[in-house]
């Protein structure tokens, strides 16, 4: 079983909503992995937003923390400095906060692997100088 886990938008709203295309590669994945998956609100929100017309999909990504599957990484005004810094290094990959804060709390928690199905910006991204993460679905 994995551990330690950054969960991305894309699984995480596949695995909410039964109509999206990587549903069941996703739950499959997460059931390799020990929760709880560690994420932050800026992926939340994103996830809410592209699920916004499912409400009970919306509902069960907010139940999602009771039931222990999803832990939140607070970010704090300290973090928004680093946060920029890996948009405007990424600037041309179009880099989306939800993944430069998803870059930073790998580096801040020493977290090396993504859940994502966002492989090309992922597979740029690094971490630790210049670590590259180790990514899922495999």
């Amino acid at each position: 079983m994995t551990t330690g886990v950054l969960l991305d938008t894309g699984p995480l709203v596949a695995i909410l909503s039964r109509k999206d295309s990587y549903h069941r590669a996703c739950v499959a994945q997460l059931r390799t992995i020990t929760p709880p998956l560690v994420t932050c609100w800026p992926v939340i929100a994103e996830a809410a937003w592209l699920l916004r017309q499912q409400s009970a999909a919306v509902q069960r990504l907010l139940s999602s923390f009771t039931k222990g599957w999803i832990k939140l990484l607070a970010l704090e005004e300290r973090d928004a400095e680093p946060i920029g810094k890996i948009l405007q290094r990424h600037r041309k990959l179009n880099a989306q906060l939800a993944d430069a804060a998803l870059v930073h709390l790998a580096e801040r928690e020493r977290l090396d692997t993504v859940f994502t199905l966002d492989r090309r910006d992922f597979s740029v991204y690094r971490f630790s100088g210049n670590q590259s993460f180790h990514l899922l679905p495999e």
